[in-house]
């Protein structure tokens, strides 16, 4: 899966370009604050397609439809989140399914 470079921005960690990207529209869960936001990642080289990181994060999309406060997501933890993910085995550069990272810990859910 590969991201598209409208809508995406770009950040490099530790020397390596990669670009990421949140969903403009909340999905419904995540419209009603029932689940968390969630964003891409994926290295910024365009001629070769690897694995995508998606991080569900522990903030409530800002779009959402209930009101609830959300604090944006900004480069500095996307840059963990991509140096967590590594640690954890992600290669950016290796075709396969999505690598999921969750640092969900502290979403209150909305009921």
């Amino acid at each position: 899966m590969a991201l598209n470079k409208k809508g995406s921005r770009p950040i490099t960690v530790d020397g390596i370009e990669y670009r990421w990207r949140i969903r403009r529209k909340p999905s419904y869960m995540q419209g009603l604050g029932w689940t968390p936001m969630t964003y891409a990642v994926e290295a910024a080289n365009g001629s070769q397609s690897g694995t995508t990181l998606i991080v569900t994060s522990s903030q409530a999309h800002a779009s959402n439809w209930v009101g609830v406060e959300a604090e944006p997501i900004r480069p500095a933890h996307v840059a963990a989140s991509i140096r967590e993910a590594l640690g954890q085995g992600w290669n950016p550069t290796r075709a396969g399914s999505p690598f999921r990272l969750d640092r969900h810990a502290g979403f209150i859910t909305q009921r």
